[in-house]
């Protein structure tokens, strides 16, 4: 497996095995303290293990043998990178089986959250992680590499009238103590760390999946993922069992800077999701589909980061596609391409980030999360797919699920493992599939296949209509079943000239701005800071000042920038929304606004 670049523990020839958490949670000071204990696997006998450290306090560090005697550690910490944390070094000695650190996290630790209650959707504060992709270290001292995988169990004490959930075996409502005990017993890499603190509570969606939300959130989410169980059971009919017992999700505040996050058995979602028309939920799909390809078969590394999320994209849209038909998944396809060639455009066509195989080493990883791992990804299945059929596609990645379960997967292994079992069975496959300019090559190749919507085309046709002078209220009927994803579609093909005036009346026609919908609202505040369209202005500081979800922020701010004036009013926007976004989300955005905290 290639070294990661991104861990300290990548010198160590010792791993850790099991982890023992026992933490207590203080709002007050907003920090995590307490003890962690590695179990260590060192068959060669190493006198040294590496751990990842960053901003943490440590109090002690003890190393323990088989019998449970503890004596002090010698440790030392390398010295501090802005990225990458510190190296922790601890001398074991010959009788070592274990390591204990006690330890407290900073109140700025970069992968955790602390919300206010205003900040909720109740009236309590709340609290979560966001360990992916090399945050972990901020709230555990560990070995932060996608590459290494180990099993635990946690103790968590909170306020009594709190629950505590985490990436493992959950409770399903507050027992009264505020002290919660988690175990969870499949190997995972330390990204995969998640807890959550907050007022909530459990609805069941069947036997095996069910959803935790706030109060307030919670009978709007049990409605929007009523199909949950149906997902997957649909999953499963494509690539084997689900291998991780319960599939819940929890639904987090609007700060949470992704749309998802896979954490084992306890997926994190955005609320933006919450539609009222289950019409955003192939995000909850796609954080399914992790639970084969990503949480199952890991990335070895942040370079390979394709490995998780093409496969997952692809897996996702043939969940959707199963229950909801082609035509649901064609818009997805199209969006998606959209998204890549957006995306490729930005980066610059012949750059080696537009590469599936990343060389990250020296840069943070998060720079590697773009829709080239997602959507190229994707499209060379496709292709894949396109030249050989989806039955014989269908049973190599259900094959290379089973046999690389639980273990980590870099690029040079996946494209041997690729040629050995279907492309050199099939002389000049190779060739056509032009294996290397996916991997190793800038941009889209060209015999990435066309992608096209049905549906799409009954919007084109709305868009053509407006464009030869139908008024927009006009198209009203026409577009009264329309999903999320062909008012998006809309959206992004109505022309960048559109006056204000012109705003106003598509306003009039389809109540954009009063839009509960924030993948609408952020294709339409596009066109309304373009424009200078004043009465949207106020919904617009709104969404940027209580939504935290990057994907969204992101846009809205660059439109911002690019207005008469406007880097001014964005850094002031920014001023007062700040504190509303989780670290994931800032570091992008100060660097954007140019602001310094």
């Amino acid at each position: 497996m290639s070294p990661d670049p991104h861990s300290h523990a990548g010198t160590s020839p010792v791993r850790v095995g099991h982890l023992a958490l026992d933490l207590a949670v203080d709002f007050e000071s907003r920090t995590l303290a307490g003890t962690a204990t590695w179990q260590l696997a060192n068959p060669e006998a190493g006198r040294e293990v590496v751990l990842d450290v960053r901003d943490l306090t440590l109090d002690s560090v003890e190393r323990l043998d088989a019998a449970g005697n503890a004596a002090p550690a010698d440790h030392a910490t390398g010295p501090p990178d802005a990225v990458l944390g510190q190296a922790l070094r601890v001398a074991l000695a010959a009788d070592t089986t274990a390591l204990r650190l006690r330890y407290r996290t900073a109140p700025t630790a970069a992968a955790l959250q602390w919300l206010a209650p205003a900040q909720t959707a109740g009236t309590q504060p709340f609290l979560f992680t966001q360990s992916q992709a090399i945050l972990a270290r901020t709230w555990l001292p560990c070995q932060d590499s996608p590459g290494i995988r180990f099993t635990y169990e946690a103790t968590v004490r909170v306020p009594a009238h709190l629950l505590a959930l985490m990436s493992a075996e959950n409770p399903q409502q507050r027992n009264g103590s505020g002290t919660y005990h988690f175990r969870m017993t499949r190997p995972i890499p330390a990204y995969l760390m998640a807890l959550a603190v907050g007022d909530l509570a459990f609805a069941p969606l069947s036997g095996r999946t069910g959803v935790y939300a706030e109060l307030p959130t919670l009978p709007g989410a049990t409605h929007e993922f009523a199909d949950l169980e149906n997902m997957v059971a649909a999953a499963e009919q494509l690539y084997g069992s689900y291998r991780w017992e319960r599939y819940d999700l929890l639904v987090l505040p609007p700060s949470f800077p992704f749309g998802g996050m896979e954490n084992p058995m306890l997926t994190f979602v955005t609320p933006t999701i919450l539609a009222g028309d289950r019409s955003l939920t192939s995000l909850v799909a796609h954080e399914l589909a992790h639970s084969w390809s990503g949480n199952l078969v890991t990335n070895g590394t942040w370079n390979d980061f394709w490995l998780n999320e093409g496969f997952t994209v692809y897996f996702e849209r043939r969940i959707m596609e199963h229950l909801y038909g082609q035509d649901y998944a064609d818009m997805l396809q199209v969006l998606g391409r959209e998204a890549l060639c957006h995306t490729i455009e930005e980066i610059g066509a012949t750059s080696s980030d537009t590469h599936l195989r990343l060389h990250l080493a020296g840069r943070d990883p998060d720079e590697g999360l773009t829709e080239i791992a997602y959507e190229k990804g994707c499209a060379l299945l496709l292709t894949l797919e396109g030249l050989i059929g989806r039955p014989r596609l269908d049973a190599f990645i259900k094959a290379y699920f089973a046999r690389f379960s639980f273990e980590a997967m870099d690029t040079a292994t996946f494209l041997a493992y690729l040629r050995a079992t279907l492309l050199d069975r099939e002389p000049g496959l190779e060739s056509q599939l032009r294996l290397a300019d996916w991997v190793d090559g800038p941009g889209l190749p060209t015999n990435a296949p066309v992608v096209s919507s049905r549906r799409f085309a009954a919007v084109d046709h709305a868009l053509a209509g407006l464009e030869s002078g139908t008024a927009a209220d006009v198209l009203v009927p026409g577009a009264t079943d329309w999903s999320s994803h062909e008012w998006v579609h809309f959206l992004h093909g109505l022309p960048p000239t559109l006056t204000a005036g012109q705003l106003a009346d598509l306003d009039a026609a389809f109540g954009f701005t009063a839009s509960g919908n924030a993948e609408i609202l952020t294709a339409w505040f596009s066109h309304t800071v373009r424009a200078g369209y004043a009465a949207a202005t106020p919904a617009l500081e709104n969404f940027l000042r209580h939504v935290g979800r990057r994907k969204f922020l992101v846009p809205l701010y660059r439109a911002l920038l690019a207005t008469p004036g406007g880097t001014s009013r964005a850094r002031r926007i920014y001023a007062g929304a700040r504190a509303n976004y989780h670290s994931v989300a800032t570091g992008t955005l100060d660097a954007l606004l140019g602001t310094r905290t």
